[in-house]
């Protein structure tokens, strides 16, 4: 079997999960900086041209609000809920990943979309986009550790492997998270599979469960897991995919017996929350409310009171009665945000370390002002493009998440 002779790949941790302690600290504040000063923490960032790294904060507020303005309706600027504040505030719209790359489709008149998030994000965009608009992400560096844990060439090797093994044995349904790349989503595509989001997972779920026996998620391992026992699906019908593994780890009966294939990646963010924490958050505020993202691991999501997606977070708590108290196990910038939204209520992060989402952190002020002032002068620097086919593939996936969502 190809299974048997193929190489087994050393793991290897993504630059982006390296970097994740770079911005941490124990406080509360995420003050900002020059590019130059955030460039010495030794990240990898995209090089910009000199006479940006020295820019002051105030300076970059004011002439990115200014070529906003000389942009005008040509230019639509999107905003992920992660960003650091001093980016976000130029967001026509801020959202989570698909929610932004809806509202994109819809804004036929922009010539321009600059994605103030991360790369799988910005290919969605370009998915669902209309040929004619461009799509750019300010800082080509800007990945996401998760996307990165699964390497189109591993998945492939992965479905490769699984169609040998359930060819006779009623097949599986790959179903991957939005936080993946293209190829990844264009497989799901052409092999009858869908693209969730935490907030539609369950529902994914369900519909897929309804087209074959098993489901392969990817990539994030704790998604799965938690969506797959909120319908019921037991710990002992799943089993985690190493792709470092032949066989990703298992034997070919372990997986004629799995329901649920779950790839092995996850959230370098959400994985910071533990037990441990929520314990001392009810320690402290005995009336405190505790609410995390599903991309936590299931001890932690099994002791917070309620669990959901960013949006679901941010409705949970808005609505909650003033006075109450919450404890948040999702990215800092927006814990943060949430509380100077909700003065009349008590809101902070499960974590004491603060650590911004190192991917999203990469949107500097700095990378922002340099793609507009390109625009203004017809330069387009940046763009994200993705091949007709991909696209294609990608998209009947994205569409088929709609239809049945």
């Amino acid at each position: 079997m190809a299974t048997l002779t193929r190489d087994v790949r050393k793991p290897t941790i993504p630059i982006t999960e390296i970097e994740q302690s770079a911005f941490c600290r124990t406080d509360e504040s995420l003050k900002s900086k020059t590019l130059e000063e955030e460039f010495k923490a030794g990240v990898r960032w995209q090089k910009l041209p000199i006479e940006y790294l020295k820019l002051k904060p105030e300076v970059l507020e004011a002439r990115i609000t200014e070529r906003k303005k000389e942009l005008g309706t040509r230019l639509l600027m999107l905003g992920h809920h992660y960003q650091r504040d001093e980016v976000i505030k130029f967001a026509d719209l801020r959202g989570d990943s698909f929610k932004l790359s809806q509202f994109a489709a819809t804004q036929r008149e922009a010539e321009y979309i600059v994605f103030c998030g991360v790369h799988f994000m910005a290919e969605t965009a370009d998915i669902l986009t209309s040929p004619g608009q461009k799509v750019i992400l300010p800082n080509l560096t800007a990945g996401c550790s998760m996307a990165d844990m699964a390497q189109i060439d591993d998945v492939l090797d992965c479905w490769d492997d699984l169609q040998d093994v359930l060819a006779d044995d009623g097949g599986i349904i790959p179903i991957t998270y939005m936080n993946s790349t293209a190829a990844i989503k264009a497989l799901c595509g052409r092999n009858n599979g869908i693209v969730c989001t935490s907030s539609n997972a369950a529902a994914t779920f369900k519909w897929a469960l309804t087209q074959g026996q098993r489901i392969l998620f990817l990539p994030d391992q704790h998604l799965g897991r938690n969506t797959g026992l909120k319908l019921g699906i037991g710990l002992d019908e799943m089993l985690v995919w190493n792709p470092f593994k032949p066989l990703g780890g298992h034997t070919r009966e372990a997986i004629r017996k799995a329901k649920l294939i779950l790839w092995q990646g996850h959230c370098s963010v959400h994985t910071r929350f533990t037990p441990k924490q929520i314990e001392q958050a009810r320690a402290k505020y005995p009336d405190v409310r505790v609410v995390v993202h599903p991309e936590c691991t299931k001890e932690t999501v099994d002791m917070a009171d309620c669990n959901g997606s960013t949006e679901y977070i941010i409705k949970v708590i808005s609505e909650s009665k003033p006075g109450s108290v919450w404890a948040v196990g999702t990215e800092i910038s927006l814990v943060n945000r949430i509380a100077q939204e909700n003065p009349d209520k008590t809101v902070f992060c499960l974590d004491s370390v603060v650590c911004p989402c190192s991917t999203m952190y990469r949107i500097h002020p700095a990378y922002l002002l340099w793609v507009l002032d390109g625009l203004a002068e017809g330069v387009v620097v940046n763009r994200i493009t993705v091949d007709e086919q991909t696209a294609a593939e990608a998209r009947v996936a994205l569409d088929r998440m709609l239809s049945v969502v």
